[in-house]
């Protein structure tokens, strides 16, 4: 699904400008410190209103990979409890800081030493060693007073935290309202999972062989997993994909489990015209081709994530038309024959998947949620006159805000006497919220009747 950048870009309150490199001497490439390093330096992009996912890659390029795995456990964890880490920092610090690294370092090693709290020593002395290098001053102070009168208060610090309940929950204020609207008895839960740590979930590709055959496969490989719906299995813990079988010729993808299911509800025949409007980066798209033999046309607004469309294409051996185009301007891409198939995985505020990307939560606005559901209008309203009479059009978010979901549809069908939604597990619609097993995602199947 493709990210749709908000109206204004929203930093947390606490933004300020991104430090500038300075050439000073780097910690060892395998010690925690330059872990800190790293990991600081991606919550501070993120705090200067860029994403996780954009800065961190970036910044890991190089990194020995168990450096690189504790950053990114940094980094993420970090920017989970990011609202409950400026409430801790708040009361020990005597005026905000103005370096956002610096900010990124305190937040990272807080985040270590609760996850870690045999490990407290190591923490804040790694902690004061990467200070040392973000730049001129005396930081090495600053991270060694905090951390240390944070160990001295921590119990005081924590039980002020929890009085407070966007900073207890680990999220914004206005987001915890909107859970609590809209699901009264599961916000708590939902807000649990966005705060776990999500999944790997692998996608069997079923035409080269069954998901019991690659169970198999990882067992003779060491890799612990178990069976999940069709095609997923979940692994034990995860792993990189360079070590797991068959996957660079395309055995399997990683994929999450409610991501699956769209190919599957979509249900898409054999020799069927089938348009994935908001393709990239290319998971579903792969997914139903490996399920059927359709002609296939996949968009996306962006070129560069179109190009990941057609990587990904490429190591699975599948064949699809990809084009570079927004699905609203159907003047630039429609031929005027019409679909028997639509999959509309639509830009969300992804809600649903916020333990995959943390950094939203406080990078997203309140009113960015009408902007998406504007966009998502737009689409349906678009690509409706494309779907053949008596073909079905499966709408997908991965957002668990009833705005991009359930009114999104509701007032659709309200404007079109010839859209029906056909049941889905017995259901008129399909709302997963997040769990152990899989992300928070929606599904709304439409039938055009002739």
């Amino acid at each position: 699904m493709p990210a749709l950048p908000p109206s204004r870009t929203s930093r947390p309150a606490s933004a300020r400008r991104a430090p500038r490199p300075e050439a000073l001497p780097l910690p060892a490439a395998d010690s925690l410190a330059q872990a800190f390093l790293l990991g600081s330096s991606a919550v501070a992009a993120v705090m200067a209103g860029r994403s996780l996912s954009e800065a961190l890659p970036r910044l890991l390029q190089g990194a020995l990979p168990a450096t690189r795995a504790q950053a990114q456990d940094l980094a993420y964890g970090a920017l989970r409890r990011y609202g409950w880490g400026e409430a801790v920092l708040a009361p020990l610090l005597q005026k905000p800081l103005a370096e956002t690294q610096l900010q990124g370092l305190l937040l990272c090693a807080l985040y270590r030493l609760e996850s870690r709290p045999d490990q407290q020593h190591t923490v804040v002395d790694q902690a004061v060693a990467a200070a040392a290098t973000l730049a001129k001053g005396n930081f090495r102070g600053v991270i060694n007073g905090v951390l240390r009168n944070y160990l001295r208060q921590r119990e005081q610090l924590l039980a002020e935290v929890k009085e407070n309940s966007p900073a207890a929950c680990w999220y914004p204020a206005w987001w915890l309202e909107k859970l609590k609207r809209a699901y009264p008895a599961d916000w708590q839960q939902i807000a649990a999972a966005g705060n776990a740590q999500a999944p790997m979930t692998l996608r069997n590709n079923a035409r080269q062989g069954s998901p019991e055959a690659y169970l198999a496969e990882l067992s003779v490989a060491g890799i612990g997993a178990r069976r999940l719906g069709l095609n997923g299995l979940v692994l034990e813990k995860p792993v990189a994909v360079d070590i797991l079988p068959g996957f660079f010729s395309g055995r399997v993808s990683v994929q999450d489990w409610g991501a699956q299911r769209a190919a599957e509800l979509l249900g898409t025949e054999a020799g069927q015209r089938v348009l994935d409007a908001c393709a990239a980066p290319g998971g579903k798209t792969a997914h139903i081709l490996e399920g059927t033999e359709a002609t296939l046309l996949a968009l996306d607004a962006d070129g560069e994530r179109s190009r990941r469309v057609e990587e990904n294409l490429q190591r699975l051996g599948l064949s699809a038309e990809v084009r570079c185009a927004d699905a609203r301007r159907t003047d630039d891409w429609w031929d005027g024959r019409p679909f028997q198939r639509i999959l509309a995985d639509v830009p969300c505020s992804a809600s649903g998947v916020v333990r995959r990307h943390p950094d939203s939560k406080w990078l997203r606005r309140e009113g960015d949620i009408a902007q998406f559901a504007r966009v998502q209008r737009q689409i349906l309203e678009a690509l409706w006159p494309t779907l053949a009479p008596g073909g079905r059009l499966l709408y997908a978010t991965c957002s668990v805000f009833p705005e991009e979901n359930s009114r999104q549809i509701d007032a659709f069908l309200g404007r079109h006497a010839d859209a029906a939604a056909l049941p889905i597990d017995g259901q008129p619609e399909y709302q997963m919220l997040p769990g152990s097993d899989h992300d928070g995602f929606y599904y709304a199947l439409l039938e055009k009747r002739p």
